[in-house]
This record gives structure tokens, sequence and C-alpha cells, in this order.
């Protein structure tokens, strides 16, 4: 595509010599002879490119360049200056001009500036596009209340040092959390590096987060900069903290507490000044009961708890997921987006989500490279399965309240309408069975509020209901 270049000088020599330059060598040239016509240019079509004469009647230069900095800090500005000076060439970079080039214009030099500074532009422009695209794929999506909450989190802790442990199961999405936290801190401009605990061999791990010199152990080839050096000034997200060694978890304590790092091998102290944010699927203080983990290094790690729910818990956030991975995936892999049906979106919602949001994105993935249609209806998902798997959904007949008996296991057999119990574990079965149906359905069917009614944990009610086979179709 070619560059745009708007020229705004007074002078008519200058601006056709400059005219004459710019397209001889394939670049669109616009006019204009006043800081107030270039403005107007630009606010019709941005350019790649402004080159501003500093001296002209009227409006200064330097206030034309304040001007269009205000409308878009992204596009380069070029002071062409007859009368120049080391302070105006100094005020101008400081008021964030590009370049600054005296007359008589040379046309190498004119031409050198120019692709450069387009070059500039075009990178500047990629960036900012795999940042919105990085940001998009990071993006925290729905309305439910407990993500309000979580939000909510987000907006204190982000502009803190303090650090943050994030609690939730597998693939509920706690590096987004993470990583929304460092958006919005004052650290943002750094690094934010990920470290997952449970993926490195614990013979590495060490090696890993803090470095090692050359030679420190058998294949240690070369020096290793470790990610705490690596997130110096930034942030560094531990993840699966819960599944560190004793050892590590001593040298993370005293990162944390004395802000320094020592390599592999190496007696010299480093200074690192790092925003520590550790996120695990374990119960902490049940690990620390068993000796597992640091009560010490607890303590440190959840100055701000956050703890993300499961995704049966914010169902109602469903159908906006599903969207949004819908839009992602066609974004990222130019594919034609599909339509789920109201049908589909129900039988979605209604599904136990064991891998949570991580399951639910690639289970819409599946469906949209695998059904055939355009349309994506309640069918396409029993032919791909979606309906029929312990792990990425349950099987037809599932009630509202997201309630199934999850294939392969064998339900309890509701008792039938004048039945008697045989046995005394059956009367307890039947009389317990009885007792959940009907307080969900005074409950319309909603597991959270059912649970805190009868004073049960949610996950205990959800096994009573798979063990019970009750659904709404059938006990509704």
């Amino acid at each position: 595509m070619t560059a745009r270049i708007l020229v705004i000088d007074d002078e008519a020599a200058i601006r056709e010599a400059m005219r004459m330059i710019l397209e001889y060598d394939g670049y669109e040239c616009v006019l204009a002879a006043s800081g107030p016509e270039g403005l107007a240019s630009i606010e019709r079509e941005t350019p790649d490119l402004v080159f501003l004469d500093i001296r002209m009647p009227g409006m200064d230069g330097l206030d034309v360049l304040d001007r269009i900095r205000a409308f878009d800090d992204a596009i380069p500005v070029v002071i062409v200056s007859g009368h120049a000076t080391v302070s105006t060439a100094v005020e101008a970079t400081k008021r964030g001009a590009f370049d600054f080039i005296e007359k008589p214009l040379e046309s190498e030099r004119v031409l050198v500036t120019v692709r450069n500074a387009v070059d500039r532009r075009r990178l500047a422009d990629e960036n900012r596009q795999l940042r919105r695209a990085e940001q998009l794929r990071h993006e925290m999506v729905g309305q439910s209340p407990s993500l309000a909450r979580i939000t909510d989190a987000i907006r204190r802790a982000a502009p803190t040092n303090a650090t943050v442990l994030v609690l939730g199961e597998s693939g509920v999405g706690k590096e987004l959390v993470a990583r929304a936290i460092h958006r919005n801190s004052q650290r943002s401009r750094e690094r934010f590096v990920q470290v997952n605990c449970a993926a490195i061999p614990e013979e590495l791990i060490e090696s890993e987060l803090f470095g090692h010199e050359k030679g420190s152990f058998t294949g240690a080839a070369e020096k290793q900069i470790g990610k705490f050096e690596q997130a110096d000034k930034g942030t560094i997200f531990l993840d699966e903290v819960g599944d560190m060694s004793a050892k590590t978890q001593a040298k993370v304590l005293r990162v944390l507490q004395e802000g320094e790092v020592e390599r592999l091998g190496s007696s010299r102290t480093l200074k690192v000044d790092v925003r520590v944010i550790a996120a695990t699927n374990k119960d902490l203080e049940a690990e620390i009961a068993k000796g597992n983990f640091r009560e010490d290094l607890y303590y440190r790690l959840s100055v701000i708890p956050i703890h993300v729910p499961p995704l049966r818990e914010r169902r109602e956030d469903i159908a906006l997921l599903v969207k949004h991975f819908v839009d992602l995936f066609a974004r990222e892999n130019n594919f034609r987006p599909k339509r789920f049906t109201v049908a589909a979106f129900e039988v979605l919602q209604q599904q136990p989500w064991k891998g949570n949001i991580r399951e639910l994105k690639n289970t819409v993935e599946r469906m949209l490279i695998m059904s055939p249609g355009e349309t994506i209806d309640v069918a396409d998902l029993r032919s791909l399965r979606v309906e029929a798997r312990g792990d990425a959904g349950v099987p037809a007949g599932v009630g509202a309240s997201g309630s199934a008996v999850p294939a392969g296991v064998p339900a309890a057999r509701p008792p039938a309408v004048g039945e008697r119990p045989g046995t005394l574990r059956e009367f307890k079965e039947a009389a317990e069975r009885a007792f959940i149906v009907e307080k969900l359905r005074e409950q319309q069917w909603n597991i959270s509020k059912t649970a805190e009614l009868i004073d049960t944990p949610r996950s205990n009610l959800y096994k009573k209901i798979e063990q019970y086979g009750i659904s709404q179709e059938v006990d509704g």
C-alpha cells in the first residue's frame, strides 16, 4: 500500500519541489499551504507522514505539531526549517517530532527520512495490532456477578505492588486474571514472564527460575538468565505454584522477602524488582497441613487472594464466551464464523464443563471446524459427541439446572410411584432423592441456591444429582 505523505508549507515552490521528489519515488503526496489547512487534511484522512514547515504565518509550526500529536501521536512529523537553530531542533524533538531537516531540501535526505519514518509507522501499527490481538486472546468475557467481583478485585490490586494469589480449578482462567493485573499496573510496559511450575522437572525448576552459571552442573554448557531476572521491573506469574519443591519454595520466599536472587553456581547476589502473581488449583492450606507447602510462603503470596469460580457457577457467561471464541477463531484463522442456534446455546449452558473455560474453548473450535453447515444446532452437538462425553458434555435430557448423569455412570433408578423400599438403604436413598428434588423445584432448579438452602457444598449436591439420576426433564 502506497504511503500517503502530507506536506504543510506556506511556500508554493517548496510544496511543488517536495511533490516532485515524493511522487517520483512512488509516494502519494498531499499539499497544504497553512497549518489549519494541513490539520483539516489530517482529520479527513490520516497520513502516514507529515513534513511541517516551522515558520508559517498565522499558526506556527510548533503549534501545529502540538495539535497533530494531540489528534494522533502515532503520526511521524518531520520539521522543516530554513532558519534552523539547535534550540529549535531540541524544542521540536521535545514536542514529539520524528526528525528535523533544513532547507534547501536535498532529495536523497528527504527520501531517507521518508523511508525511516514510514518503516517506523508501519512497525508501530503492527505492534499495536499485535497488542490488540494479544488483549483479545486474553480478554475476560462475561457479565456474571462473580466475574464483576473479580474485575473489581483486579482494579483494586493492579496499581499496587502487592503479591496476588489466584485460586481456582484448572481451566477457569487464572492466567487471564494475572495478565489483567499486569496490564492495568504501573509495570504494564515491562515484561510479563510466565512460569508453569508443574510443567518443569523438579531438577530444572531452580535453574529456570533463578538461572545458572556456565558449568554449574552437568549439562550447563552456557550461562542462563533466570525468569526472575528476566522479569526485573515487570511481573512474574508463577502458575501452579503448589507444585514447587520445598527447596524452591525457600528460594522464592527469599526473593519475596529480600528482593534478591542467586544463580546456581554463583556466589553473587542480584537485586530484582519483581511483582509476583501466583496461581494454583490446589488447596494450599491443606498442603500446609500435610507438610507439602511452607506456611510463611503462603502468607507472603496471598496478600491479595482472588478466587476464580468454575464455569458451572457462572453459566450466564457461557453464551458470551462462545461468541467470543467464535470471533477469535475466525479472526486468527481467516475462518468464516458460524452461528450457534438458541437450542445449541441452551445445551452448552447445561453442561458441567469439568475443564471449565479451556474445555469450552476447545469444544467451540471443534464445532467450528467439524460441523458441516453454517449453523450449529443440537444435532451437530450430538453428532460430534459434545452431549455424550463425560469430559466435554452431558447426555441428552439434561435439566436446565445443569444436573446430569455422566456417560458410563449407572444412575440410581428413581423409585416408581407407590413402590415401597425393600431395605433401609433403599428407604434412605428414596427419601434423600425426594427431598433434593423438592428443594430443586422450590429454587427453580438453581444449583447454587439449592445447595445454600440445604446447607451442603455445591460439589456434594452435584454428586447426589448424578447418583440419583435427577434431571429437570424427568423430575421437573
